[in-house]
Formats: C-alpha cells, structure tokens, sequence
C-alpha cells in the first residue's frame, strides 16, 4: 500500500515545484485577494455515463467546495451506490451511501479577483456505511462434488484516505467544470475479510487496498461580497 501512495506523491511532485516556482517569480501586489465568498455545489457527470456499460455496478457523486484564504477550497463530498452480483456460483448485492470531508489547494496564484479557475492537490477522509445481503454460494470440488450454502448477510462500515488532484475552470460566470484524479487507501481491511463487496461507490472494488479513480465534474458557484 506504501508503494503506491509514495507513486502518488511523486506524480502531483511536479504540480507542486511549478506553483512554487510561479508564485516565487510573481510579487505579492498581483495575487489580488478576493473580496467575495464562494460556495460551489456539483454533480460528477462520468458516473452516469460509467452506469450504462457496468450493468453490475452504479453509483451517483456529487461535491460541494467553500473558497476560504490562502487559496483552500473545503470540499464536501457525497453520493450513493451499489452492485449486483448474479454467477452461477455466487450471488448477492450490495448498496451504501458514503461521505467524503477535505481540502484542496490551488497551485497557481490568483490574478485577480474574479480569476477563479485552478489546480489543486488535495486530501480526503471517506467513510460508507454498507449493507450487504445474503450470499449463495456454490463450490465444486473433485472429491466431494459440489456443496452450495449461504452466507449471512452484513451491514458494516468501510474508511479510506485519498491523496486528490485535479483542475477546475470557469466556463461561464459561475458554471464551471473541471476532473478530479484520485489514490484511495482503504484503511479498514478487516471489515472485508469474510467476502469484499465487488464494489463500494466513493471507493471502487472492495477487494482491493488501493485503488485510483476518476471524476468529472459540472458545478455552479453562488458568491456573495464579504
């Protein structure tokens, strides 16, 4: 799991030398501070889209970010999910609802103050609380033939941290769209040790410690003077 949050860190490492570097060249007189607060509410318009080719898998997300100084961006994140699973030897289904709490941080300095548009790293804390319902399952072997049962259905609990990235920019006054690329690290794999969900919406496969995931957002601002 190091392994791959270390390989994380090392790809947004160039994201964060060139804001440095742009902000040491820059004076302090043209990053203009904003004289406005903004709250952005948004909708992540690939899963949708992701629904109609995995017919075993859904999910539905939506964010929601507040501009605060030093260019940080609150982030509240949310959706809901499930799975279907339907072999000839295993059968059972999934649903969970999760939520996501973070900040983000614009590499690039502001101009002025209208001047909106950004990329950022960020960090998340995910939490899904998961139902998951009784399982047949059926096992052949070349001795004892086969034997079907059942396993007891489960509700449980599933935390991850995301190490985030991403752009956003501004394509009409107040419409913006813009992509978040993540690395999720489960951080409660005993909860998945009796049978992994083949998938938890915010997460991704159950069965896998790190996973990496993709949203692409359309959001709209509401911004009020100080």
């Amino acid at each position: 799991m190091y392994r791959y949050f270390f390989s994380v860190v090392f790809l947004l490492f160039p994201f964060i030398t060139y804001a440095q570097s742009d902000s040491t060249n820059g004076s302090s007189d043209d990053m203009v501070k904003p004289n406005q607060h903004q709250i952005r509410v948004g909708f992540d318009i690939s899963k949708p889209v992701l629904n109609l080719f995995f017919k075993t898998k859904y999910s539905y997300e939506f964010a929601i970010d507040y501009h605060v100084p030093k260019d940080l961006y609150l982030t509240f994140e949310g959706g809901w999910g499930g799975s279907n699973i339907d072999y000839a030897d295993l059968g059972y289904n999934c649903q969970n609802s999760f939520v996501k709490v973070g900040v983000d941080k614009s590499m690039l300095p502001r101009l002025f103050p209208k001047d909106w548009d950004y990329l950022f790293v960020g960090v998340r804390y995910g939490i899904a609380s998961i139902k998951r319902s009784e399982a047949r399952y059926m096992t052949t072997d070349p001795i004892w033939g086969q034997t079907s049962g059942v396993i007891p259905g489960k509700t449980f609990t599933a935390h991850w941290a995301e190490l985030t990235a991403g752009l956003r920019v501004e394509l009409l006054r107040g419409f913006f769209a813009g992509y978040t690329i993540r690395g999720k690290f489960l951080m409660s794999q005993s909860a998945f040790k009796e049978l992994p969900p083949a998938f938890v919406a915010g997460y991704g496969k159950g069965d896998k410690p790190t996973v990496f995931d993709f949203n692409f957002y359309l959001q709209y601002a509401l911004r009020w003077k100080k």
